[in-house]
C-alpha cells in the first residue's frame, strides 16, 4: 500500500501537538518525582520516547532518563529483550514504557517483566494512536490518538527524518 495524504491520519504537526499534549500528562501525573525513565520500544516507539523526553525536558525539572527497548516482536520468548543502556535498578523509580501502536497488547506484556524485576515506583504506557485490539490485559496511561480500526486495517507511523507522519492502512 502506498503512503498518500489520502489516507494520512496526523501529519507532522498534529503528531508533534500530540506529543506536546501527552508529555504535559505525564508530568501532571508525576509532578512529585524527581526521576523519570522513558523505555522506548525500537524502532518507532524509541523515536516517539525521545521526542517525549525532549519535551519533558523543555517543560519540567524532572530528570528524563531515556532508554531503548529491543526484543523480537514475533518471537518474543525465543530472544532475550535488550535495554540500552541497561538498568540495575528502578526502585523508587517511575517507568514509562512508549510505544508508537497499541494494537494486541503483545508487545508491551512481554516487556513489562524486564521493569518489574527492577522494582520500579510504577510502571505506565504511553502510546501515539491505541487502536483498541488488546488482546492482552494492556491499557495505555497516556495516548496521542484513539483510532477503532477494523482488524484488516493497519497504523504505520513513519519517523523519516523531520516528516513525521501516521497513516491508516
Amino acid at each position: 500500500m502506498v503512503l498518500t495524504t489520502e489516507n494520512r491520519i496526523l501529519d507532522h504537526h498534529q503528531i508533534l501537538q500530540k506529543i506536546k499534549r501527552m508529555a504535559f500528562e505525564i508530568y501532571e501525573q508525576n509532578f512529585e518525582e524527581k526521576q523519570l525513565v522513558l523505555a522506548g520500544i525500537h524502532e518507532n516507539g524509541y523515536y516517539l520516547a525521545q521526542a517525549l523526553a525532549q519535551q519533558l525536558r523543555d517543560i519540567s525539572p524532572l530528570d528524563v532518563q531515556l532508554v531503548g527497548v529491543s526484543l523480537h516482536k514475533t518471537q518474543p520468548l525465543a530472544h532475550a529483550i535488550q535495554i540500552e543502556p541497561a538498568l540495575s535498578s528502578l526502585v523508587n523509580t517511575p517507568v514509562v514504557l512508549v510505544d508508537d501502536v497499541l494494537n494486541t497488547g503483545k508487545t508491551l506484556a512481554y516487556t513489562l517483566r524486564e521493569f518489574l524485576d527492577k522494582d520500579c515506583k510504577k510502571l505506565e504506557i504511553a502510546t501515539l494512536i491505541n487502536r483498541h485490539h488488546t488482546l492482552y490485559p494492556i491499557s495505555a496511561t497516556y495516548t496521542g490518538y484513539s483510532l477503532a480500526t477494523t482488524l484488516r486495517e493497519h497504523i504505520r507511523v513513519s519517523w523519516v527524518g523531520d516528516e513525521w507522519n501516521a497513516y491508516l492502512i
